[in-house]
């Protein structure tokens, strides 16, 4: 039987290493697996299309959810909190983005949707009262792929990091850090933060998501659930790995221990709560001009799981 060819890009992390060595195979198809930085697998994606099946911004995908072109499964490849994401210059002495001058690299970054919705939430900040402005991190002439729904300046021939460091910026949000001695997080106990959140809420925060493009899944439909099921066999053989006392699988000490009892789930039914929080951030900061619901964003053959 024909097997279907399809080119899936993925950054390199551990818990889909064996889906793109092959190990884990995706039933019914011929995969080829591209590996490349997440910004030029967003960037090339969503401007171009070139390949089937896509790591992207949960962010981007929730822009273009309802134009039809895109699909997503409930596999999301990466997952950080980020309370940490806040920088200021070292000696600023900004403790409150009040009023403040703030930089992002792009609008539409997912770890500033979770940022901008959690300083609104959590410290009553009005994010209106903020001055934004958009630039590259570390390079200038970094450019939005979508046109940002509120008042922020370009600024395209300077970098976020220099401004910041200069005094020009009271603080950034990104995800990437500045890479920079003089460039400290907002929050020194971010950690203790992050982990009172998730107490507190249940939200362990998703940053990107697997998309499929629609035609593809048009013409086989089987594909969303077989991907489904390789990603979370090559998910749950890292976590095997990780959890692997007799050598040590990552150059960390204490990493098993550390890591006991934490889950990465994949599904709607487990990441509903932090999808519906994501969602109503997006919706609140002008990502998408009515609020989407969490079925909108995931085919009804990858909604729920067989059971044995």
């Amino acid at each position: 039987m024909s097997r279907v060819p399809l080119t899936l890009a993925i950054s390199d992390y551990d818990h889909v290493r064996d889906l793109v060595a092959g190990r884990v195979p995706v039933e019914g198809v011929d995969l080829t697996c591209l590996q490349l930085d997440v910004e030029e697998i967003f960037y090339r994606f969503t401007s171009f299309r070139e390949w089937h099946v896509s790591e992207l911004s949960l962010t981007k995908y929730v822009a273009l959810a309802r134009d039809g072109t895109l699909a997503a499964i409930p596999v999301f490849p990466s997952r950080v909190f980020r309370h940490s994401a806040v920088y200021v210059a070292r000696d600023s002495g900004v403790t409150d983005l009040a009023g403040a001058r703030v930089g992002v690299p792009e609008w539409f970054q997912t770890a500033g949707v979770w940022v901008r919705g959690i300083l609104a939430d959590e410290y009553g900040l009005s994010l209106d009262a903020i001055r934004w402005v958009q630039a590259g991190v570390r390079e200038p002439g970094r450019r939005e792929l979508f046109t940002p729904p509120v008042p922020i300046d370009v600024i395209a021939d300077r970098t976020l990091t220099d401004m910041l460091v200069t005094g020009d910026l009271d603080a950034v949000i990104t995800a990437r850090p500045p890479a920079h001695p003089d460039v400290v997080p907002l929050w020194p106990d971010a950690f203790d933060r992050e982990r009172d959140w998730h107490r507190r809420t249940g939200i362990f925060p998703i940053m990107h998501v697997v998309v499929v493009r629609r035609d593809i899944l048009d013409a086989h439909p089987w594909l969303a659930a077989n991907l489904v099921t390789a990603f979370t066999e090559a998910r749950d053989r890292s976590l095997a790995r990780l959890a692997d006392l007799n050598a040590s699988r990552f150059p960390v000490p204490w990493l098993p221990s550390f890591a006991a009892g934490t889950t990465f789930p994949y599904g709607v039914e487990p990441n509903r709560r932090t999808l519906e929080t994501f969602l109503r951030y997006a919706h609140e900061q002008g990502i998408t001009p009515e609020k989407l619901t969490v079925d909108e964003l995931f085919p009804a053959s990858v909604r729920s799981a067989y059971r044995i």
